[in-house]
């Protein structure tokens, strides 16, 4: 175990629990023991079935077969809420509460059946909660005015409120700044110090390594091992996880940047929920170079994004490429400029699910040749195509004629990433291209936008993994509050000073050529 901690025995056990949906079997004969006072990872590949058993273990699924068992009794639930009854809590990576209300009330509601409740009481609870971890954030505060990590809090401590044995954190760090992931490490840690079990699904070695007891691994929704964290490196889980050595940071000599290709100027573009638009951003990208725009989600990215490919137009500001400007182009004609993207949500904006594997492959070009000829595709062009992209890229799937639904989160990233680079774009815009991969499809995404930059072409590279940022970016550009906070090189600054950038702390420009300031920096003229 983990220096620290307490564990008392076994408090949960999951005893061969399968659990099956139409054409999948996510968990097949899972057995772990949770014990009492441990923090506990659950890790491996996209769809390996580590979301799947906790949903299991929140009362979301049922298990097919097997059984649970909580100190020794059969546990049975139908719901969440007899999940919370049994003292299990789960924070999900989408947060649930009720934005206009306050931090206390959205911790309060459901937690008492009385219909007259002593608010008074409930604070002062409350405010318990928060002086023993130490965490400030006032109870009468609306929610949907926190910041994203202090929301999270909220989630958490709901289920402290609640009086709850065992907490589920599903990707807890996904929203965070490092100094705030340091943050949540240390409250977990008192948690388990005061007798609290943690099960945490994370995909992130490093924090595997730094805050767990033990990790279980599943592949193929199977149990590789349970093994206690100090008796592993991260090259024997990531070996465990997908079946091979990884190398954890892709080989790169750094770009060599040519002509300016685009030049992004004080563009404001609005959200539809108020949060996340660009308040005057500025940035640009060289020919041969990979920027990376670092920042915690919810900052504009998604904004930027949608701006940079056609999707949304800004409300004022500018947008060249190639000295032209883009604004007001629809996305096909941006395409056609050579513009290629992979977004952030590759279910909802880069497939259609529906569609088999070789119609996404073509997606976008369908209507033009050789792909078709009057209205209708010409199958001998696009069969050769997909098999093409499946050979190059290593998708893994029974055909191209496949539907594209039943095809793991890494294989549906290649299929966008095939579509994409078989284009020769000179700018690639892509957002969170690794997020929720495993490490051995992540590692083949990056190596091909290394392959990219080195042909020539720019790169926009938006990501929240700042180990992804560093290894790849030439320069960093970090993103606040819908601009661009300071820029930086990888070689001239280090995690904490990105970290305060990312929670818009500026500083003053440094000797090696870093700069910061509290509004808008143009980047790397």
């Amino acid at each position: 175990m983990t220096e620290g901690s307490s564990a008392g025995g076994v408090i949960l056990k999951i005893d061969r629990v399968s659990k099956r949906f139409p054409g999948v079997l996510a968990n097949d004969a899972v057995s772990v023991d949770i014990e009492q006072g441990e923090i506990h990872c659950l890790l491996g590949e996209n769809g390996a079935g580590k979301t799947t058993l906790a949903d299991i273990l929140y009362g979301v699924h049922h298990p097919d077969d097997g059984a649970l068992y909580l100190k020794g009794e059969p546990l049975r639930m139908s719901s969440p809420k007899d999940a919370i009854g049994a003292g299990i809590g789960m924070v999900h990576q989408h947060f649930e509460f009720v934005p206009p209300m306050s931090v206390l009330e959205n911790v309060i509601i459901g937690a008492h059946s009385k219909q007259w409740l002593d608010m008074g009481q409930a604070r002062r609870r409350l405010q318990e909660l928060f002086d023993t971890y130490d965490v400030r954030v006032d109870p009468d505060a609306e929610v949907g005015r926190l910041s994203v990590g202090e929301q999270q809090w909220i989630e958490i401590f709901k289920t402290l409120y609640f009086g709850l044995e065992i907490l589920i954190l599903d990707e807890p760090t996904a929203v965070l700044t490092p100094q705030g992931v340091e943050q949540l490490f240390g409250i977990l840690r008192r948690m388990r110090e005061n007798g609290l079990t943690v099960i945490l699904i994370t995909h992130k070695l490093n924090e595997v390594m730094e805050i767990s007891d033990r990790v279980t691994v599943l592949r193929r929704g199977k149990v590789v091992d349970t093994v206690d964290t100090a008796d592993v490196t991260r090259q024997d889980l990531a070996r465990m996880m997908v079946g091979r050595d990884v190398v954890f940071t892709v080989e790169n000599e750094g770009g060599t940047p040519g002509g300016l290709l685009l030049e992004v100027d004080e563009i404001h573009v609005e959200s539809e929920s108020g949060r996340g638009s660009l308040e005057g951003l500025s940035l640009t990208v060289r020919e041969g170079e990979i920027v990376g725009v670092a920042g915690v989600s919810g900052n504009g990215q998604n904004a930027l994004f949608d701006a940079l490919v056609g999707v949304r137009e800004p409300s004022s500001g500018e947008i060249r490429l190639g000295g032209g400007s883009i604004v007001g182009l629809s996305a096909r004609k941006i395409a056609s400029l050579g513009v290629a993207s992979v977004p952030g949500d590759r279910i909802r904006q880069g497939l259609v699910m529906d569609f088999r594997v070789k119609e996404n492959l073509i997606l976008g070009r369908h209507r033009s040749k050789p792909y078709a000829s009057w209205g209708l595709l010409r199958r001998r062009p696009v069969d050769g195509f997909a098999k093409q992209s499946i050979d190059e890229f290593e998708i893994m799937t029974p055909s191209a004629a496949h539907v594209t639904r039943t095809l793991s989160g890494g294989n549906l990233q290649k299929v966008i990433m095939a579509r994409e680079l078989s284009q020769a774009p000179k700018l690639l815009v892509v957002h969170q291209p690794t997020r929720g991969l495993d490490v051995g499809a992540a590692e083949y995404v990056r190596r091909r936008l290394i392959q990219e930059r080195d042909k020539g072409a720019g790169v926009l590279l938006m990501s929240e993994d700042l180990d992804e940022i560093f290894n790849l970016s030439d320069r960093i550009a970090v993103i606040y509050e819908g601009r661009i906070m300071a820029e930086t090189r990888p070689g001239d600054t280090d995690l904490e000073e990105i970290g305060l950038w990312m929670a818009g702390i500026s500083s003053e420009p440094d000797a090696a050529g870093a700069s910061a300031s509290s509004g808008n920096g143009a980047a790397g003229e």
